[in-house]
């Protein structure tokens, strides 16, 4: 966590660095505007905002490194590959529901782009792809 930590801190530094250099540059390129009409604005502002984002997570995760009272697997150099390996949940490698669920997103957007008539197919299969994805432990051979 203190290295993700301090990786986002880093990005936050170089983002802010980079916002002077790309703003300088700006004005040293267009000589003959005023500052303020010779900088590129929404360059600056959207690497401006990226240092904000990584001050934002810079700090969330520092807040949460200082609130779990412990030093993570990942950053001690004694630990082995399976001692950060906790359960990830159940899934299911052999199911198709995610497939359909991604075709009626797909078809939904579709719908919206091309004619709206399709929509509500898309609403209708997205219904189907849920309710199967949901039960599928339910019936079939892998019921419980």
């Amino acid at each position: 966590m203190k290295t993700n930590t301090n990786l986002w801190w880093i990005l936050c530094v170089f983002c802010i660095v980079m916002t002077v250099v790309y703003v300088g540059w700006n004005i040293i390129a267009h000589p003959q505007l005023n500052w303020y009409n010779a900088i590129e604005w929404v360059g600056a502002v959207g690497l401006l905002f990226t240092a904000f984002m990584g001050a934002l997570i810079g700090f969330y995760v520092s807040r949460v490194h200082k609130a779990q009272g412990g030093e993570l697997p990942e950053d001690t150099l004694t630990a082995v590959i399976d001692d950060g390996d906790p359960e990830q949940g159940e899934f299911s490698p052999w199911s198709w529901w995610p497939l359909v669920l991604a075709f009626s997103a797909a078809l939904a957007i579709l719908g919206l782009a091309v004619g709206v008539w399709m929509f509500p197919i898309g609403l209708a299969v997205f219904v189907v792809a849920i309710v199967g994805w949901v039960y599928e432990y339910y019936r079939g051979y892998f019921a419980h």
